[in-house]
């Protein structure tokens, strides 16, 4: 039989999605197990076995870099005829359509595209004409907008549908005032005749939905739809997608719920989840052949996610063999864990790897600085990923940046830096004001602070300036009597930066403070071991930028010099290593402190560490604390609740030389020290739900961790989203079908197994 260049390299759950025709499929896609190469396969046998054009068929990827691998590996099978497809991004694919159609909603030719900038300058004008929030966040604001874009909440909708979804307030302000900023920034846009990045989605599904003889045209130039990484879209991709289904229903749906990661970005877990609920006829295919982790690797993966409810069951297979088991090392506190991650990079070396084959992986981004000490002091070079070096960080910047200006007042630059961060209502006119008089009077930038009523008379902006200065006063002073550390919280908490921070709400602003609880740590440590004081760690963390700087340059210049990977989790999503650390497993990282407080945020959490763990091509070795510096503060660390979802042998504790550990490999959650596992013992629950003293009969103790389900003699039935305290004073979060999120006492509680 002659071989057939588009079926044979296939295995069989691939073929049959591949030789799927019409009518609607999902295809479930497993970590690993060959996507790309199945949708490419399928867009090249449609051609051949069912003479679809090459200008009938529409691919959606959401990088441009998922979308050009496609369209290459797509050509490589078929050749120029490639050249006709559409293979595209969400946000591409509209754009080409609101440049020929714009017309039919108000966009005119040549409407402008608003980047993040040019959003915060416009939101920035708005505030001043919205009386009580002259001095509002815009970036809150912008996030807020966003994910309203994203759900497709119009400003005239935006009220109603916010306050289901969000209540009555939206990052601490009336959700009517934020309704107000909507309108008159989406006024302000279509006054400019110019989008923002969201509108280029809900514009296009406004032009659909407005002008039906358009979409048929773009029906026609998209028979045949497949849509990548269909867990991540949100509520404007799902719409589209089905705008553009129509009624051909050509529709194939590719991803995978357990990799599942960006709700924060809007991403719609139940968009995938429901697909058979709104193709009731569709075709299902199940790819579970990975191809890229050993067996050892995936068997936990697998133990861990079966642990989640929202998703669509499945197995991954290893196309390979076992493998070395996954390691698991507990390290003392947060260096020994970089400098164990240091030698195992080492040893990896000496077995003949090379740099490039490893990747660090973590949670959050404050957690690659005690990393990063630890392989530039061992001298392995190391580039970070979606980020830039701890010190080179903006928020540590401008913190620092306080420092240096209460220590020196001839600093004009770290003055002019932190005059509007945070806000305080000096504008760029006052500070144009202030640089051109000291300019004139040949003085240094703050003596022109200090004579504002000189400099700016009879303006609002004196005032401000006032109690600016007045602010430099104190912390100069502070940092003349206070310690390294104390002073650095006081820059934190008089500056109002911290709030500002909290005030804003969003995943970035999370993401910062975290840096800034790592920069209070790292001066902590530092104090703790040389004693020196604020001027002795500004000198130091000068000379460690200068490495950070060379570090990310070599990066973004793309330097062919080998090094090691630093990433959190969420930017590790499609890459693959051979050598994978994941660090920081630990309650309060992973799941992160902000996402336990409902099911759907810890199901998120683990699918992160999913994620994170089939990383993995060869090896796999997790890390985490007893001991970790939070704030400037060394607190117990409990191991991470996930890892306790693992059952017994699945790996192989190791010792600070990644040498397995007496006892080989019968490692597992009952292999911890019973002090890291939690911190509270629970009550001996009865078999009625009386706890132990009360005549019931006793059963044996009941852990919670998060995830069981649970009976209330009042509520019902529900799921445990939490536990927190100790002793008399645990209290146990319950998700109950009928009554909600209720916060218990344990011993109170009352609760059996459902």
């Amino acid at each position: 039989m002659a071989s057939d260049p588009l079926l044979d390299p296939l295995n069989d759950a691939q073929r049959r999605a591949v030789m799927h025709a019409t009518g609607p499929a999902l295809v479930v896609a497993g970590a690993g197990s060959g996507k790309t190469r199945t949708v490419v396969h399928r867009i090249a046998y449609l051609m051949r076995e069912h003479a679809v054009r090459p200008h009938e068929v529409l691919a959606v990827t959401f990088t441009n870099k998922a979308a050009g691998e496609l369209r290459e590996r797509v050509s490589e099978l078929i050749g120029p005829p490639a050249r006709d497809l559409w293979v595209a991004t969400f946000h591409s694919a509209c754009l080409r359509v609101l440049r020929t159609y714009g017309d039919h909603v108000g966009l005119e030719r040549g409407f402008g595209i608003y980047d993040d900038g040019d959003q915060l300058d416009v939101l920035k004008d708005v505030l001043q004409s919205v009386r009580g929030l002259e001095d509002g966040n815009p970036r809150a604001l912008r996030s807020v907008i966003d994910r309203a874009k994203s759900n497709l909440w119009s400003p005239e909708a935006f009220e109603e549908a916010a306050g289901r979804a969000w209540g009555r307030e939206v990052g601490g302000l009336p959700i009517e005032l934020v309704g107000e900023v909507f309108a008159r920034y989406q006024a302000r846009l279509r006054q400019a005749n110019a989008v923002d990045f969201n509108d280029i989605l809900g514009r296009t599904v406004e032009l659909f939905d407005a002008a039906p003889e358009v979409l048929e045209r773009v029906q026609q130039r998209a028979v045949f739809v497949h849509v990548d990484e269909y867990q991540d879209t949100n509520a404007a991709q799902y719409r589209l997608t089905q705008q553009l289904a129509g009624e051909r229903r050509n529709l194939v749906a590719v991803g995978d719920p357990d990799q599942s990661i960006y709700a924060f970005r809007g991403a719609d877990l139940r968009n995938i989840l429901d697909f058979q609920r709104d193709y009731h006829d569709a075709a299902v295919y199940r790819l579970e052949t990975n191809y890229r982790s050993v067996g050892s690797v995936l068997k936990l993966a697998n133990a861990l996610i079966e642990q989640n409810q929202g998703r669509l069951e499945k197995v991954l297979r290893p196309a390979k063999g076992d493998g070395e088991p996954v390691a698991l090392f507990r390290a003392n506190d947060h260096r020994a864990e970089a400098d164990f991650v240091a030698r195992e990079v080492e040893a990896w070396l000496a077995q003949g790897g090379s740099y490039d084959d490893v990747a660090v992986l973590y949670r959050t981004n404050a957690q690659s600085r005690v990393v990063e000490e630890s392989l530039r002091k061992a001298g392995i070079p190391a580039k970070i990923v979606g980020g830039v070096g701890f010190y080179e960080r903006k928020e540590v910047k401008d913190v620092l940046s306080y420092a240096r200006a209460a220590l020196n007042p001839a600093d004009d630059v770290s003055w002019r830096r932190i005059l509007a961060r945070p806000k305080r209502g000096i504008g760029r006119t006052t500070e144009d004001a202030l640089v051109a008089w000291a300019a004139r009077q040949r003085v240094r930038f703050s003596d022109a602070v200090l004579r504002a009523e000189e400099v700016v008379p009879g303006t609002g902006a004196v005032a401000r300036l006032r109690d600016f200065a007045a602010l430099m006063d104190d912390l100069a002073e502070a940092a003349a009597t206070l310690s390294a550390t104390a002073f650095l919280k006081a820059v934190l908490d008089q500056s109002g930066y911290l709030q500002a921070l909290r005030d804003e709400g969003s995943f970035e602003a999370r993401g910062r403070m975290e840096n800034l609880d790592e920069l209070v740590s790292a001066v902590a440590e530092w104090e703790d071991e040389t004693g020196g004081g604020i001027g002795d760690f500004l000198d130091e963390a000068a000379l460690l930028a200068s490495v950070d700087d060379r570090a990310v340059a070599a990066a973004n210049d793309d330097v062919p010099a080998s090094s090691v990977t630093l990433m959190t989790l969420h930017n590790a999503k499609g890459l693959e290593f051979p050598l994978v650390l994941l660090v920081g497993l630990e309650e309060g990282l992973i799941p992160h402190r902000s996402a336990s407080g409902s099911l759907p945020e810890l199901e998120e959490e683990r699918r992160l560490l999913y994620v994170g763990i089939t990383r993995a091509q060869e090896r796999l070795v997790l890390v985490h604390c007893a001991s970790r510096m939070t704030f400037g503060r060394t607190e117990f660390a409990r191991p991470s609740r996930f890892l306790e979802d693992v059952p017994r042998g699945m790996w192989q504790e190791v010792d600070a030389l990644g040498q397995p550990q007496s006892g080989g490999r019968g490692g597992g959650p009952g292999a911890l020290p019973r002090p890291s596992r939690g911190g509270w013992t629970p009550p001996v629950v009865g078999a009625g739900g009386a706890s132990a003293g009360t005549g019931a009969p006793a059963a044996a103790p009941v852990s919670f961790r998060g995830g069981e389900r649970v009976r209330h003699p009042s509520f019902g039935g529900g799921t445990v989203v939490g536990v927190r305290g100790e002793g008399a004073k645990a209290e146990v979060t319950v998700v109950f079908e009928k009554a909600g999120a209720k916060r218990l006492l344990l011993r109170f509680a009352n609760l059996s197994p459902a």
